[in-house]
């Protein structure tokens, strides 16, 4: 009988350390959650719709023929700079040649 009696004292002591044992984790992770700093959010970016393909050629960017004038008008370049940006974001034009044609169009 005294064998039953120190097993099942066992059983329980074991059960109540287990259940301690689970209760202090949980309030020592809540405790280094708390303390720990909130990461950085991450850098917001727009990336284009539609990544260029390895496969594509390269289109070169639009010229403007060196017979025909450079527009005066603000609303022409303001257009030219719109379907620059378009193409940039569509990714047809690097980033280098992107700001070669602004230079140009805005130097007029």
């Amino acid at each position: 009988m005294g064998l039953l009696k120190t097993a099942a004292t066992v059983a329980v002591a074991s059960s109540v350390h287990g259940r301690i044992q689970r209760r202090q984790q949980n309030r020592w992770a809540a405790q280094d959650a708390a303390a720990m700093p909130a990461p950085p959010p991450p850098p917001q970016y727009a990336a284009p719709a539609h990544p260029p393909q390895a496969y594509a050629e390269p289109v070169p960017p639009p010229q403007v023929p060196a017979g025909q004038p450079q527009p005066a008008d603000m609303n022409d370049r303001i257009a030219q700079l719109k379907q620059l940006g378009e193409l940039l974001s569509a990714g047809v034009l690097t980033q280098a040649e992107f700001d070669q044609q602004k230079a140009r169009v805005l130097n007029g």
